[in-house]
């Protein structure tokens, strides 16, 4: 919302989810008429090795980086005791549908998440001043904003092994499911949004949690449920990137032995990246317009546009045309903007509207906050 505008903002989400429903038919469509049961080799077949090689790329990245977990006390211990404790074990399964009721579990977590944020939209918003191009309708970021977007609702790396775990697998069944979950997503994510974004405007962080004061007992709970649902939600990621592993260099097979092994490398070192990164939104941004927009706007249009043999009017066709450019635009513009304009991190360090002698009730200029702003600084100096 604050790179896009707001009111843009929640016209974006509505429009990636609909590309991100679209293209998830598309993929098994485009699986059906190729005969494959793979994104792998859906690209291969449709691209050759050159397709197969920059998918298996995309597909490793985008997991891989998915898991820059952001606590602030003890941080890299509880990050290492996480993951030696709950991530490895639950991403040493074989089959994706064990993983089906931790998954549940995260999902609920959400909505708990979604709970704690909307309380303080309601509890904390009206104390903290509003910046004042806070509701115009576009801002000039907004193709950063498509990027973190694509970032939050790409499922299509793992969705052949989702559509494989089904019962009575058919197309049908895939777009009724895939219809209902962008629905329930897409409302998450709005009311996410619009809470997170009344609630700070233009000093929203590229992650929302360090908005928040270190003081709030009720967001530590809450950021406590997030890293909880980070733990549940990665060994699925895991998934992906150990099957990109094993198709490209084990034949799509992986003995025991080299199945330990490798998902403990990805575990190490993808364990290591969080260590290294505390800030949320450079990740969601690259991630978003590197590898989620080509796998949701311009793979699965190619793909399908090559293998259908369907009339060009017909409507999969258009939307395919259509999506292509659009994919190459935020993927290109995405990344010089992520590059040199990247989202705000406080790194842990509190708002100034923490302290309570500098919160304003009104609407603040550009000058009025840069005071605020150092007059903040000098009180965190101060109490540190």
């Amino acid at each position: 919302m604050k790179q896009a505008g707001f009111p843009l903002g929640i016209l974006l989400l509505f429009w990636v989810s609909y590309i991100t429903d679209f293209s998830l038919i598309l993929l098994i469509k485009g699986g059906a008429l190729s005969g494959t049961d793979s994104y792998q080799s859906l690209v291969n077949k449709t691209f050759g090795f050159p397709g197969y090689l920059l998918l298996s790329v995309l597909q490793f990245l985008y997991p891989f980086i998915v898991d820059p977990e952001n606590v602030f006390i003890g941080r890299h211990f509880i990050i290492v005791l996480s993951t030696v404790t709950f991530t490895l074990p639950l991403s040493l399964y074989r089959d994706i549908a064990k993983l089906g009721k931790i998954s549940f579990i995260s999902t609920i977590l959400t909505v708990v998440i979604l709970g704690i944020v909307m309380t303080r939209a309601i509890s904390l918003g009206p104390h903290i001043p509003k910046m004042e191009d806070a509701w115009v309708f576009a801002k000039p970021n907004a193709i950063q904003a498509v990027g973190v977007m694509s970032f939050a609702f790409i499922c299509h790396h793992n969705c052949f092994l989702v559509y494989g775990s089904l019962e009575e697998a058919t197309v049908a069944k895939w777009s009724r499911i895939i219809h209902m979950s962008i629905l329930v997503s897409v409302f998450i994510c709005v009311l996410f949004a619009t809470c997170g974004y009344l609630t700070f405007t233009g000093f929203t962080q590229g992650d929302l949690f360090e908005n928040y004061c270190r003081s709030d007992d009720l967001v530590t709970f809450g950021r406590f449920c997030y890293g909880i649902t980070v733990i549940l939600t990665y060994p699925i990621e895991c998934f992906v990137t150990r099957e990109v592993i094993a198709n490209v260099f084990f034949g799509g097979t992986l003995s025991s032995f080299f199945h330990v092994l490798i998902t403990v490398v990805i575990i190490m070192i993808a364990t290591l990246v969080s260590l290294l990164i505390d800030c949320l939104g450079i990740v969601l941004e690259l991630n978003g317009v590197l590898c989620a927009a080509p796998l949701i706007f311009i793979i699965p249009s190619a793909c399908y546009l090559k293998l259908s043999e369907e009339p060009r009017t017909h409507s999969d066709k258009i939307v395919s045309c259509v999506m292509l450019p659009i994919g190459a635009v935020v993927m290109i513009f995405g990344f010089i903007m992520a590059i040199t304009n990247p989202q705000d991190c406080t790194h842990g360090q509190e708002m100034f509207y923490c302290f309570p002698d500098n919160v304003s009730f009104t609407n603040i200029s550009d000058s009025h906050f840069q005071l605020t702003t150092q007059l903040s600084i000098l009180n965190i100096s101060f109490f540190q």
